[in-house]
């Protein structure tokens, strides 16, 4: 599936994945607060460039399927999938919850 450089792919995000981060960055805030939004913020980041740019992450260790892929940050794993005109945000998780 290849693209033009200047393609941006809308990004979707699963319930799943909104209410891990919620409970992940909760969980952050009890200890730091400034360090849970800049986890927020780092991650924010990421997916602008991910828009640009889809399979820049590796191939999922989770799927047998090209199309997901595995974005790893400070020990969590991020699950996307790459659909023909979006990305579909899946889950969030500690590597060792898995």
């Amino acid at each position: 599936m290849e693209r033009d450089l200047n393609y941006f792919m809308k990004l979707l995000y699963e319930e799943s994945f909104k209410k891990s981060l919620k409970s992940i960055i909760y969980y952050k805030s009890k200890d730091k607060a400034l360090s849970a939004k800049n986890f927020k913020q780092d991650i924010k980041n990421r997916f602008g460039i991910l828009c640009y740019n889809s399979y820049m992450y590796r191939k999922s260790i989770y799927f047998d399927d090209d199309y997901y892929r595995d974005f790893v940050y400070k020990g969590y794993t991020i699950i996307y999938k790459i659909e023909k005109d979006f990305i579909k945000v899946l889950d969030i998780f500690k590597w060792q919850d898995r």
